[in-house]
């Protein structure tokens, strides 16, 4: 079977994700967040959870290797968020959109739940790094549905 990069891309969003702003600060303190789907949790014991960093990001130097991130899952009403800080140059937060976790990096006001994580490691895979976090907190809102992204387009529930 023979197919190009785009067939794959195209096969590859049929399934659907939640959509996550992750977030760091870089060495002068500067809030950054990227938009991503490729969020999932690895391990409970200990806890454990990865995302993907595309290599030829813009801001790539600031999300491969912080000590310290966090992982943002947001609400469907969250979509501009998402599609503010997924363009190239648009990853510096705005003061309105969040506060700093305990361990420094920006938690999104209102996301459904904030992973606040220490780099456990990475890992080299194709075009992308695999980094995975130990979770050291976590804030859950008590409502709300999530934001969606299925076969290239935003979603809700039904």
């Amino acid at each position: 079977m023979s197919f190009d990069g785009r067939e794959l891309r195209n096969a590859l969003g049929r399934f659907a994700t939640g959509v996550c702003l992750i977030t760091t600060v870089t060495e002068d303190g500067e809030p950054l967040a990227i938009t991503a789907n490729s969020f999932s949790s690895v391990s409970l014991e200990p806890p454990l959870v990865l995302w993907n960093l595309q290599n030829n990001s813009d801001v790539y130097e600031h999300f491969a290797g912080p000590r310290h991130f966090a992982i943002n899952v947001l609400a469907k009403e969250q979509q501009p968020l998402s599609s503010q800080y997924a363009k190239k140059g648009q990853h510096t937060v705005e003061q309105a959109h969040f506060r700093s976790g305990k361990y420094g990096a920006p938690i999104i006001h209102d996301a459904l739940v904030s992973f606040e994580c220490e780099l456990d490691a990475t890992h080299e895979g194709g075009d992308h790094l695999i980094i995975v976090g130990r979770v050291l907190d976590m804030q859950e809102r008590p409502d709300g549905d999530p934001l969606l992204f299925y076969a290239g387009g935003y979603r809700e529930l039904d």
